[in-house]
């Protein structure tokens, strides 16, 4: 009589450990026996986003159509079909999920042909719901190791696209707050962003905080830089391949969309992408499918779309070298990230950040970032923006002092210097507007002058 309690506590100690797996699993059951159907959907049903069921092979088929799956869970002897020569078929024409096979005959032959089909794991029948539960909970396990690691891979492989900022979008001026309210606000919908602004002002990071914001941050986030990718692999990269679809395939592979699945997709350099190519990303965004080189068939796909660029998409439609349905279907919520110059003392909090992440990195010490480099921080225009930035800082750190113009560095409005006083005057102004991210009515306020003599003098300088 006590054994039950015991077995109770035990059956939910091993739900919690399985939880956080199989309540974002998508799994189809494939069976000819009701009653085994029925114990499997009644183990996995209430721990599993989406549980199917499948009475024969043909059954399943059809569901592959319109559903992606996570795990498949396989009988082998059924009166239409056998299951492995069922999953035979679906792998020829491209089908990607883990499967898990049901059999109550464990003989050589039978794992051997299990294993060149793409079985990852076997259930002996009879088994126990811990056995199921744990060979599904390996499976995902595994997945998603695996799309990890594949998306690293990319990442490795193409190092332009290596990432200078990982944090939260840095700063608190008006420009970078406007950004950052513009990333709350949107987050939480599906629907596709356009990041754009110039090289080095963070599109990644914004990218990454749209993510983390999103309910998606529990899957992957997959950047992609479509102007590292070489034209000629970039299809496979996207859309994966199966073996032999051509010269130097050697193996089957699933693409960096599939690996987004329920996840968010980055593709920075979005101008860059294959002119031949943009039609078939076109498809993908209005079908939600993908089909990989290859493959006789499209496979039912779920990720939200970040896309970023420094280019004038619309100047590259007029020129035709971007597809102008492509260029609507993505520009639905368009948030433009300020240069560096505009965006005023946020230059100080990115420098203090940089100075601190790159000592640590290097294994040298800090060094102090006083008021004459603070004065030249703020006054010098950054065109390369962060990137240019951190630079400065990681090179300052190895050589262990800053530049002599920064090291020298004093405020605009002392002296003449030479200059005449409209050119003081001017610097002056521009220097007061860099801290104040660009909002003349602030500069105004700390200047004590109007609004309007600002704008003014703003207008008779052509900024």
């Amino acid at each position: 009589m006590e054994e039950d309690p015991i077995n109770e506590t035990l059956e939910r100690v091993k739900d919690r450990e399985f939880g956080p797996w199989l309540a974002q699993a998508c799994i189809l059951v494939v069976d000819d026996e009701p009653g085994m159907r029925n114990f499997l959907v009644k183990t996995l049903g209430p721990r599993c986003k989406l549980i199917e069921e499948a009475g024969s092979t043909a059954e399943a088929s059809y569901k592959l159509v319109d559903q992606h799956f996570d795990v498949v869970i396989l009988d082998n002897i059924m009166p239409d079909q056998h299951g492995l020569d069922w999953l035979a078929d679906q792998r020829a024409t491209g089908f990607f999920a883990d499967v898990i096979l049901m059999t109550a005959y464990a003989d050589l032959d039978t794992a051997i042909n299990a294993v060149r089909v793409g079985v990852v794991d076997f259930l002996l029948k009879p088994f126990r719901s811990n056995q199921l539960l744990n060979s599904i909970a390996r499976c995902i396990d595994r997945i998603r190791l695996q799309r990890e690691i594949d998306v690293l891979q990319h990442q490795l492989n193409f190092p332009a696209y290596q990432g200078f900022l990982r944090n939260n979008f840095i700063g608190n001026s008006p420009a970078t707050e406007k950004v950052r309210e513009m990333i709350a606000r949107v987050a939480p919908i599906p629907t596709s962003v356009l990041l754009t602004g110039p090289s080095g002002t963070g599109k990644e990071v914004a990218a990454r905080s749209l993510h983390s914001l999103s309910n998606r941050a529990d899957k992957l986030f997959v950047p992609i830089n479509c102007g590292a990718i070489p034209a000629d692999i970039i299809e496979s990269e996207l859309f994966g391949h199966l073996k032999g679809a051509f010269s130097g395939a050697n193996r089957t592979r699933e693409g960096l969309f599939m690996h987004a699945q329920g996840g968010t997709i980055f593709l920075d350099e979005i101008a860059d992408m294959p002119f031949q190519l943009q039609s078939k990303l076109l498809r993908v965004l209005e079908d939600r499918r993908v089909r990989p080189v290859g493959a006789e068939r499209e496979i039912p796909f779920d990720a939200r779309f970040i896309f970023a660029t420094n280019a004038n998409l619309e100047r590259r439609v007029e020129e035709g070298q971007f597809r102008a349905d492509l260029f609507f279907r993505i520009n639905v919520v368009h948030i433009q990230l300020p240069a560096l110059k505009d965006r005023g003392n946020d230059v100080l909090q990115l420098a203090s950040l940089f100075m601190s992440e790159v000592a640590q990195q290097v294994g040298m010490p800090a060094i102090e970032i006083d008021e004459h480099v603070r004065s030249y921080l703020l006054r010098y225009d950054w065109p390369g923006n962060i990137r240019e930035l951190r630079n400065f800082i990681e090179r300052a750190v190895i050589l262990g002092c800053f530049p002599e113009e920064a090291e020298r560095a004093v405020a605009p409005v002392v002296e003449n210097g030479g200059q005449s006083l409209a050119e003081i005057e001017k610097r002056h102004i521009l220097t007061i507007l860099r801290e104040v991210g660009g909002d003349r009515e602030e500069a105004a306020r700390r200047l004590r002058v109007s609004r309007k003599t600002i704008d003014r003098k703003c207008a008779s300088w052509n900024v």
